[in-house]
């Protein structure tokens, strides 16, 4: 992960989150669904961890879609997001990738933004 971008937000967020993640394919679910465990630089300047899960819908060589969700530890911060486990957010949406390059989109992801939009890149350690 490289960053961030925060639609619609009525505060400043810290739009560089670099990050690693890694994603084991095509794990669970009758080898259907992705698995990934990382750690980031949050949007508040903290460090924080996530583990996901993603449905490909479309995929081939060069680029996918797919549905996403993810569960990321926020220290200190849950109270900032609409729906939260303490410091333990929920988070869905769309992961798009074409090559190397992804980009996920978020519905709201906090009180004070309608979306937000991460963005990277991928490489393959086999």
């Amino acid at each position: 992960m490289l960053g961030t971008h925060h639609a619609g937000a009525d505060i400043d967020y810290e739009e560089v989150n670099p990050g690693l993640f890694l994603t084991w394919s095509q794990l669970m679910w009758q080898n259907r669904l992705d698995l990934t465990v990382g750690g980031f630089r949050n949007s508040y300047g903290d460090f924080s961890l996530a583990v996901s899960t993603a449905l490909p819908l479309v995929r081939n060589e060069d680029w996918g879609i797919d549905l996403f969700g993810a569960l990321a530890w926020y220290p200190d911060n849950g109270d900032r997001f609409q729906h939260a486990f303490g410091d333990i957010v929920p988070i869905a949406g769309l992961q798009l990738r074409y090559k190397s390059l992804f980009l996920q989109a978020i519905p709201a992801g906090g009180d004070s933004v309608d979306a937000t939009f991460s963005f990277g890149l991928t490489f393959s350690i086999d």
